[in-house]
């Protein structure tokens, strides 16, 4: 098995940027497509952005141009760099590996291992 570590969360003024990082504790990310998800209080966890193993990845309307998703296969990590930050952002994020291809990767559900969270919240 895989598990996910998150680090990077904090807090940040409307605006600023952060950069949330993701290793792989156990076994590699190898293969495995990874996903960011976040989830503010009182509601569903909402994906952010996912990246394949071999390429392409994706982001959700409300983030894209914003965030910038990527991995170092070498170093075993996944990276969340968030710029022009908004209140809207705050939540708990979540990196999240998938143990086999699937078709979405916007169903948390599709994900077999989760991280524990890191909190970001932005002040306005």
């Amino acid at each position: 098995q895989v598990q996910p570590v998150e680090s990077g969360g904090g807090l940040v003024q409307t605006g600023g940027s952060l950069r949330l990082s993701c290793a792989a504790s156990g076994r590699t990310f190898s293969g495995k497509t990874v996903g960011w998800f976040r989830q503010a209080p009182g509601r569903e966890r909402e994906p952010v952005a996912a990246i394949w193993w071999w390429s392409g990845d994706y982001y959700a309307a409300s983030v894209k141009g914003r965030f910038t998703i990527s991995r170092d296969n070498a170093k075993n990590t996944v990276s969340l760099q968030m710029s022009s930050l908004k209140p809207e952002d705050t939540a708990v994020y979540y990196c999240a590996a998938q143990g086999v291809a699937r078709s979405s990767v916007t169903e948390p559900s599709q994900y077999d291992y989760w991280g524990q969270g890191t909190q970001v919240t932005v002040s306005s």
